[in-house]
């Protein structure tokens, strides 16, 4: 594990030459314990969206980039959107106030590359979100701009899945670039479309992001990950800062502007901070966005099943299925923030406690466990179809063959 202290900069440590500039010295003589750029970028960011966020609900009625109640949504008024610039604004602030303090060795190039790449896709999203907030662009239109920001990302700075953990494998297989550049677009894009399709409650998109961005932090420190500890913890601040305004009863939507950058900002923060970890590396990303990626996964089955287009939307999704089952609105969010909070410590524990020699075989029988829960808990709350149970009904038919065995004895 990486220590939490920096070292100082050798340059600046030099006496009586000239050699270092301005800031080489105001790095100097603020060197801190890397927890206190941490707290000092989350409470920027976090100040910087709660002061924003009004501002961005008055622009959103001004402009007319509002969402209006119809059918298949759960409000009933009609609600400001454009959240997410103030995140996405606040975030800026919170890292942009920090990098001028930073430790040279803090940042690799790569480190700073991937800064970089991450802003660069991040803006592209915002805008295309934004115009989407305003305008409501088709979905192909969307798609476009998120393979756009993906390709920035891979091709602009040169940022791909280049490492592989094969299951059962004795050693990390490198990914050849023909594999690596559509399976990091395909990642971005994925888990881009996946917040964005869980954005249907007040407070959910954004509770569940911030579980996923506060899981990323704590295996960053846990691991020694000083660049992750650096976007992660603004990038949180921010969306704690906003959900004052988001959780129910909500005075703004973050709208695709918010729902689509926090999508593309775990896709990208995951691709940095696990790419180097040996230990169930394959499995680690999937279990920070568990949520959103089974409930984008149901939903593809059930409107395959019921012969409709993948991209048209519907109100089966795990929110509008439990709110069907009587739980009120804030109940349905914190059911699902529990659900979240389970997949991080999960992934958590899977990334720092498993050991190397039983990594294998213990992430088979956790992904094994999860797999038959999802599909027992989706069969009873019908987010595919409420009348087809295969796993309930076969249960069922052990279970009383299991009695009927055990009255003929």
């Amino acid at each position: 594990m990486h220590s939490l202290w920096f070292c100082r900069n050798p340059c600046a440590r030099a006496s009586g030459k000239s050699g270092c500039n301005a800031a080489m010295l105001v790095r100097e003589s603020v060197m801190m314990p890397t927890g206190v750029y941490l707290v000092i970028g989350f409470i920027i960011a976090a100040t910087m969206s709660l002061l924003l966020t009004p501002a961005v609900k008055a622009l959103a009625f001004k402009i007319g980039a509002v969402d209006k109640p119809n059918a298949r949504k759960v409000h009933t008024r009609i609600m400001p959107r454009l959240g997410g610039l103030a995140i996405y604004a606040a975030f800026a602030i919170g890292l942009f106030a920090l990098l001028p303090f930073l430790p040279d060795a803090m940042l690799s190039g790569y480190d700073k590359r991937f800064i970089a790449a991450l802003l660069s896709g991040g803006t592209i999203i915002v805008l295309i979100g934004a115009l989407d907030d305003r305008f409501e662009l088709s979905a192909k239109v969307k798609l476009l701009g998120q393979i756009a920001a993906a390709c920035v990302v891979v091709f602009g700075f040169g940022i791909r899945i280049s490492l592989l953990n094969i299951p059962f494998g004795a050693t990390i297989e490198p990914v050849a670039e023909w594999l690596a550049i559509p399976l990091t677009i395909l990642w971005i894009v994925g888990c881009t479309n996946a917040i964005n399709l869980i954005d249907g409650l007040d407070g959910l998109a954004a509770g569940v992001s911030g579980i996923a961005i506060a899981t990323i932090l704590v295996m960053a420190v846990i691991m020694g990950s000083e660049p992750v500890m650096l976007l992660s913890a603004p990038l949180l601040g921010g969306i704690i800062g906003f959900l004052r305004y988001n959780f129910h009863p909500a005075k703004i939507f973050m709208g695709d502007s918010g729902s689509l950058f926090l999508g593309f900002s775990l896709a990208t923060l995951s691709m940095l901070g696990f790419k180097q970890v040996t230990i169930v590396s394959f499995v680690t990303p999937l279990l920070i966005i568990g949520v959103p990626l089974s409930d984008t996964f149901f939903a593809i089955v059930r409107r395959v099943v019921n012969k409709r287009p993948i991209f048209a939307p519907d109100k089966g999704h795990l929110h509008h299925c439990l709110r069907e089952l009587g739980f009120s609105h804030r109940g349905t969010v914190l059911i699902i923030y529990g659900i979240a909070a389970f997949f991080g410590a999960t992934a958590i524990f899977m990334s720092t406690v498993v050991p190397s020699s039983s990594a294998n075989w213990v992430t088979f029988v956790v992904i094994a466990v999860l797999v038959f829960i999802l599909q027992i808990g989706a069969e009873l709350i019908g987010i595919v179809d409420k009348s087809r149970r295969p796993v309930l009904n076969l249960l069922a038919r052990l279970r009383m063959k299991a009695g009927i065995s055990t009255r003929s004895k």
